[in-house]
């Protein structure tokens, strides 16, 4: 799982490989929630998807909107909180995909003088 990113989606921290049956929620719970609810006690939320609902405290997420309805049926105030999420996570979604596209890269590197032929 990703870690924290900065401001220009670099991966600060990753942690170590799950299996892929393991649900984001619980690699989260095991590797990066904890220091998450350390910073949102010290006054930095942090944003994620809907997948994250009930994670905790300080974890921001979008509000659902209520089923067979469109995103019209949510106050003003929601559907602009859920916007402003939406938004910063993108910096969060280009980590990731930078995270995989380097993951491709380094699968095609050999560090045996024998693998360059």
């Amino acid at each position: 799982m990703a870690g924290p990113a900065a401001p220009d989606g670099t991966p600060l921290w990753v942690s170590d490989v799950e299996p892929g049956s393991t649900p984001d929620i619980t690699a989260a719970r095991r590797h990066a929630l904890p220091a998450l609810y350390k910073a949102a006690a010290e006054g930095m939320p942090t944003s994620a998807d809907k997948g994250y609902i009930g994670a905790g405290i300080g974890i921001r997420v979008p509000v659902r909107r209520p089923k067979g309805q469109s995103e019209q049926a949510l106050r003003a105030d929601t559907r602009a909180t859920n916007a402003l999420i939406r938004n910063v996570r993108a910096l969060g979604e280009r980590t990731a995909a930078e995270l995989k596209q380097r993951w491709r890269t380094l699968q095609h590197v050999t560090l045996s003088p024998g693998g360059c032929r």
